[in-house]
C-alpha cells in the first residue's frame, strides 16, 4: 500500500459515517419508492442489521472507533467467516434503502460503499497487520475479506443487550432513512 492509499484509506476511515450522505440525499431527491422495491429493500436492510448486531455482539462497542486502536483478533461468531461482518453488514443495508427505489439505486449503493469500504478495510488490513503481527497474518489467511466462507469459531460469547445498546443509532438511522423514502412514496 503506497502513502498516498493509506492517508485515502485512513480518511476515510475517519470519516465513514459520512460515506452514505451524498448517495441518500440522491435517492431522497430523485428515487421513487416501488412496491416491490420496498419488499426487497425492508428485506435487505434487515439482514444487513442481523449480521451488524452479531458482529457487535461479539466485538463489543469498541467497533464505534474513529481511532486506530487494536484490542487483538476477535475470530468469534462472524469474524470467524469473514473479516469484515459490520461493513458486509452495511453493505446490505445500504443496498436495501436503494432497493427500495429499485434496482439502480440498489446498484448504485453497491458499488459506492463496495468502493468505499474497500479502500478503508486495505487501510485496516495495513495497520493491524502491523500492530498484531502474525496472529493477525495467520486471521488473514484463515479468513476470507468478504465472503463468509471462512471455518467459524464457535468460541467467545454473544452480548445481545450490549450489540442493541451499542446500534442504537444505526437503528435509528435506518427508521429515519426508511421514514423519508416512505414520505416520498405515492405508493400506500
Amino acid at each position: 500500500m503506497n502513502d498516498l492509499e493509506a492517508r485515502v484509506g485512513r480518511w476515510l476511515f475517519i470519516n465513514r459515517g459520512w460515506a452514505p450522505v451524498p448517495v441518500l440525499a440522491a435517492e431522497l431527491a430523485l428515487g421513487a419508492p416501488t412496491v416491490s422495491g420496498w419488499i426487497a429493500g425492508i428485506g435487505l436492510v434487515a439482514i444487513g442489521e442481523g449480521i451488524r448486531m452479531w458482529g457487535v455482539g461479539h466485538i463489543g462497542p469498541k467497533s464505534r472507533t474513529r481511532g486506530e486502536e487494536t484490542w487483538g483478533v476477535v475470530d468469534t461468531g462472524p469474524y470467524g467467516r469473514v473479516r469484515n461482518p459490520l461493513y458486509l453488514g452495511n453493505i446490505v443495508m445500504f443496498t436495501g434503502i436503494g432497493a427500495v427505489c429499485g434496482p439502480p439505486w440498489a446498484a448504485l449503493w453497491l458499488a459506492v460503499l463496495g468502493a468505499h469500504y474497500t479502500l478503508i478495510v486495505r487501510w485496516e488490513e495495513s495497520n493491524l497487520r502491523g500492530k498484531l503481527g502474525e496472529p493477525y497474518t495467520a486471521y488473514l489467511d484463515k479468513v476470507p475479506r468478504w465472503l463468509p466462507l471462512g471455518p467459524g469459531n464457535p468460541g467467545g460469547g454473544w452480548d445481545g443487550p450490549g450489540a442493541l445498546k451499542s446500534e442504537r443509532s444505526t437503528l435509528l438511522a435506518a427508521a429515519v432513512v426508511l421514514a423519508l423514502l416512505f414520505g416520498r412514496s405515492q405508493l400506500f
